[in-house]
């Protein structure tokens, strides 16, 4: 009985052992807006399609970082395998961290939630060797706005620079947050060139890169507030330690820098003297009205033309009306614009295009038309008056209105025929000449079911006998996810993190179908071994590797879309490859 108990007792303890555990630990659960919080996804087994939580209000500064321990101590196996993430506030609150899975043995795991308290800025001692301290002190972004005081539409820039100190370096960035420019019409200039220029900050030496360039018009008097742009910066910053020769050595750690709010005292534009007509026009302009013929015969067209040219917001205000006599059919006007914008504001030409269409013979006056602005120079309004233009119609040889009025007198008689097309005797004839019974349909029904037995049973017996090749199963399933995570790569291409997740997994389901490992067995050192057993070829062994090398680095680096599809075929030129040497 004792011996009975026993076993039982080893059995469930076995079986308590054999328990899967994931979960999530964290770094602190209360920590200031200005601190990093550190979480870690740990199971004691190994498994599949790691899904992390979306991480709202935190922003991801670093991993996923993977790590796996697995020893044997007196005979007994340990096996630890951890994801981790460092994260940085966006806000001060309580946020939950939301569940994360995983897959082992087709059983899906789920941590639980944990929440976080994120407080006001907490200090931190200033260490003079500590990276982050040094970092703090050796980067920082400005925005430099051309003027705070601008008059409603009148331009503005706004210039993103860099300073980095001269003992610092910049490895990459990231844009965290996008400058919103609410109550202003705004406008990117392009930055073809990164080129680091030497320049002052605060009376000292620094090099600085221009980062963005913005031309701004203000829609709105009064006080307007433009948003900061904030980039995570990896930077490479004297470390406490020396090198075997004395020299210090570098250290790279992440910075998070703001070129903080502006605000922009907007003054409205002055009341007195302002025109009747006025639609908003800013800047120095010049105003023309030009006509493409002086005289031209009745229904034959001309074009007339306004159009403005000078500097301000050229793509902010409407071109004057013209005054037509009713006697003229005027058409829509087509609009065209010649604009540059540069730093000074925007510059060129617009201009209406009417197509007008005298019906009649006679002489046609074209009114005076007024266009005004504010002229920024000597802050007044101008009006431009154009000339009083006249058109000269003659009648058209082409037309005359007796004929078409004989035309439309004319009367039209019915001959009596017109309904001889319509048929008025029928010749039916049957739709069905052949009997049911006897027939195709009838054997189709009556031994289809007869054929349709055995081929069922064969599918059955087929069917029972894959899902009993749990092998077999497998691979298929790792097939199935890698094609799936292809897939998701090809839509992901310009989204870097969403792409080299699924491409991963993709490359790490393909190598689990072919090779018929596990991912615990998952290192570059037994991939390189387990293909060139399979006498793959050195350069697809090579290829493949540095697609798995280029996912890693994609947490850390920069990459372009155009990097991004080039991995994309690359990964699939190197499976097709790989496909007809692992058979």
């Amino acid at each position: 009985m004792k011996i009975r108990l026993f076993l039982v007792f080893l059995c469930i303890a076995n079986i308590g052992f054999a328990q899967v555990t994931f979960e999530a630990k964290v770094s602190k659960k209360t920590l200031g807006i200005n601190e990093r919080l550190r979480i870690d996804f740990k199971m004691n087994k190994d498994g599949d399609n790691f899904t992390p939580p979306s991480f709202e209000n935190f922003r991801v500064v670093g991993g996923p970082s993977q790590s796996i321990n697995n020893s044997w101590i007196n005979g007994k196996r340990t096996y630890s395998k951890s994801y981790t993430y460092f994260l940085a506030p966006t806000k001060r609150g309580v946020f939950p961290i939301d569940q994360s899975s995983i897959e082992v043995d087709g059983v899906t795991y789920k941590t639980s939630p944990i929440e976080i308290v994120v407080t006001a800025a907490v200090d931190k001692p200033k260490d003079p060797n500590d990276p982050e301290f040094i970092a703090s002190e050796s980067i920082h972004l400005v925005a430099e706005v051309s003027k705070t005081t601008p008059y409603l539409n009148e331009s503005i820039s706004v210039v993103y620079k860099l300073y980095v100190a001269e003992n610092t370096g910049v490895r990459n960035w990231d844009e965290l947050d996008t400058p919103r420019y609410n109550d202003f019409w705004s406008q990117n200039i392009a930055v073809k060139e990164l080129a680091v220029k030497k320049g002052k900050y605060k009376g000292e030496n620094y090099r600085y890169v221009v980062l963005k360039k913005t031309v701004l018009f203000p829609q709105k008097s009064g006080e307007l507030t433009l948003e900061p742009l904030t980039l995570d910066v990896s930077v490479e910053v004297p470390s406490g330690r020396r090198d075997p020769f004395g020299r210090r050595t570098m250290t790279t750690t992440t910075r998070t820098v703001t070129a903080g709010k502006r605000t922009i005292k907007v003054k409205p534009l002055p009341k007195a003297g302002k025109p009747q007509n006025f639609s908003g026009a800013v800047g120095q302009f010049q105003f023309s009205a030009t006509r493409s013929k002086k005289s031209l015969n009745a229904t034959e067209a001309f074009q007339l033309t306004l159009a403005v040219e000078g500097k301000g917001n050229l793509k902010l205000f409407e071109l004057p009306n013209p005054n037509l006599p009713p006697t003229l059919e005027v058409y829509e006007p087509e609009y065209l614009e010649d604009i540059n914008t540069t730093l000074s504001g925007t510059a060129g030409s617009i201009s209406d295009t009417y197509t007008v269409v005298p019906n009649e013979a006679g002489q046609y006056p074209i009114p005076p038309i007024e266009f005004s602005y504010f002229d920024l120079a000597t802050e007044t309004y101008r009006a431009v008056t154009s000339n009083q233009m006249r058109i000269s119609v003659k009648p058209n040889p082409n037309y005359s209105s007796g004929t078409q009025a004989a035309e439309d007198e004319r009367v039209v008689y019915a001959s009596g025929g017109q309904f001889l097309s319509f048929k008025t005797k029928t010749s039916l004839k049957a739709i069905n000449t052949t009997a049911f019974y006897g027939g195709r349909l009838f054997w189709s029904l009556l031994l289809g079911p007869l054929i349709l037995i055995p081929l069922i049973i064969l599918y059955t017996k087929k069917r029972e006998k894959t899902s009993l090749d749990l092998a077999g199963n497998k691979i298929r399933k790792n097939n199935k996810l890698a094609r799936k995570y292809l897939s998701e790569a090809k839509t992901s291409v310009g989204e870097k993190e969403p792409f080299y997740i699924a491409l991963e997994r993709a490359l790490h389901n393909y190598l689990k179908a072919k090779l018929k490992i596990e991912t615990s067995e998952f290192s570059k050192d037994r991939i390189n071994s387990l293909l060139t057993k399979k006498q793959v070829l050195r350069v697809d062994v090579v290829s493949f590797l540095g697609l798995l090398e280029a996912c890693e680095l994609a947490r850390y680096t920069p990459f372009s879309a155009s990097d991004m599809a080039r991995d994309y075929a690359k990964a699939l030129e190197t499976i097709s490859r790989l496909d007809k040497q692992l058979k």
